[in-house]
């Protein structure tokens, strides 16, 4: 099989495409034929070193769908043929992977294996932030950081449809009418962290609910200034690194400040199965909507990383085995 692999850390040109031996599954697992692997940013902390200490050379990816080819031995709740998608299954830019029964999820017919691979990684992540990290409450307001990429579209949506406010921020102005799209009520047009004043004028001087913040150090203080009284700071994304060492008495107005992790959403396979259905659901009535941005052939994941880092990307980008 084919297979994306970095053999050192480095700048998007470490990713290269190999022949690897096909993997064979073991135990309680299935071998995969992926049809669609999601980018995803950390994939690209893990390609400059931050994440995954195994050695190298590694097959890079987490994410993706396809179809069952083989089964392993214990396996009798998947058929060859069924077609599924996974999160958080290292190896997935290739062309086959082993995976446990445990990681997959049945991908219904009326979702094609795009959709599926695009709403995994984001869409869990999306769903943490909203319904368990940060219930959304009718009228509530949101602050969501980087409002026409691939999570704050979905972030948005998710909002909206519990009956919240979104005040969205973006980079430029071409991506203002992205985030509306996504159901944005105010957009924000900021590259940097000059954005507080203004969503104080929005929420009238009382700052929002929750600030969903996956932006880095740069935003760190002004998210913090734009929370109301005991309104709550979800901060995620590590690869842009953290906002340093604070006192935490210094915190204003009583707010909560936590770093939320999706896999704390779905630690069990019956909890990854019942979001993932609830977000395919939402997908299927149409009040989930996909964007995908960028679809690149395998051979081109340095392309795809190095259009991710340039921070120009909308929605979600898809490598094609």
């Amino acid at each position: 099989m084919k297979a994306i692999v970095m053999h050192k850390p480095g700048e998007p040109e470490v990713l290269e495409l190999v022949e690897r031996k096909d993997p064979i599954p073991g135990i309680g697992e299935v071998l995969v034929k992926v049809t669609a692997a999601g980018v995803n940013f950390m994939d690209t902390g893990v390609r400059r070193g931050m994440f995954w200490t195994e050695p190298d050379p590694k097959i890079i990816g987490v994410e993706g769908a396809g179809s069952i080819v083989a089964i392993g031995k214990g396996v009798d709740d998947f058929q060859i043929g069924q077609r599924v998608a996974w999160v958080y299954v290292p190896g997935s830019y290739a062309e086959l992977i082993a995976i446990p029964t445990s990681a997959l999820v049945p991908i219904p017919d009326e979702i094609d294996d795009r959709t599926a691979a695009s709403i995994m990684m984001q869409g869990l992540t999306a769903s943490h932030f909203t319904t368990d990290f940060y219930p959304i409450q009718v009228d509530d307001i949101a602050l969501v950081h980087a409002a026409a990429g691939g999570l704050g579209m979905l972030i948005t949506q998710i909002v909206k449809l519990r009956g919240g406010t979104v005040i969205g921020r973006v980079s430029n102005e071409s991506k203002v009418s992205i985030a509306k799209e996504a159901g944005a009520d105010h957009v924000i047009v900021d590259s940097g962290g000059n954005f507080a004043d203004e969503v104080l004028r929005l929420t009238a001087g009382e700052g929002v609910h929750v600030v969903y913040d996956g932006s880095g150090p740069a935003t760190f203080q002004a998210s913090l200034s734009s929370l109301r009284r005991s309104g709550t700071f979800c901060w995620f994304s590590p690869v842009l690194g953290g906002p340093g060492v604070f006192d935490i008495s210094t915190l204003p107005k009583s707010v909560k400040i936590g770093y939320a992790a999706f896999m704390d959403h779905v630690h069990t396979p019956e909890l990854l199965r019942l979001h993932t259905k609830q977000l395919f659901d939402w997908v299927i009535e149409g009040k989930l909507k996909i964007r995908i941005g960028g679809i690149y052939p395998l051979a081109e994941a340095s392309q795809a990383h190095a259009d991710m880092e340039s921070r120009a990307t909308i929605g979600k980008l898809l490598l094609i085995p």
